[in-house]
């Protein structure tokens, strides 16, 4: 007796969560190395840090995390186990970051966080249909 799961339309989201990895990880990366090399305008500052962070430990936070969402969105794409729990993981901390930056961006941080919270809900509701799809019949 056969096991085999038929996979659905779903999968596709799956394409569309590391797709959107890989744009959020650029732009992330893109936000960090606009903050390590640009001026100090760029984020609106208040006594010369971003809560917890000055502007390089800002900036060095959004250019590690875009790459890991980069990586990982690249990954993903390969459908295995590991890809899709540390990008469950990377888009939660990606939506974290995005918490510190709401004040100095409200709609930026919203849409991303949004996101994020929709490659999770892809990745958590429709992973392992990526697995059977790879898999030869």
């Amino acid at each position: 007796m056969s096991t085999a799961r038929a996979t659905t339309g779903w999968v596709g989201w799956i394409g569309f969560a590391a797709i959107i990895l890989i744009l959020n990880g650029a732009f992330s990366a893109l936000q960090g190395i606009v903050a390590l090399l640009g001026s100090n305008g760029y984020y609106v500052l208040a006594g010369g840090s971003l809560f917890l962070f000055d502007l390089t430990g800002w900036g060095w936070w959004n250019l590690l995390i875009g790459l890991l969402l980069l990586f990982t969105g690249i990954a993903l794409f390969s459908g295995a186990t590991w890809a899709r729990v540390i990008a469950i993981i990377i888009a939660g901390l990606s939506a974290l970051g995005q918490l510190f930056l709401v004040p100095a961006q409200p709609w930026w941080s919203v849409i991303v966080i949004g996101i994020d919270i929709l490659v999770i809900y892809a990745i958590t509701a429709h992973g392992r249909e990526m697995t059977h799809e790879s898999e030869p019949a």
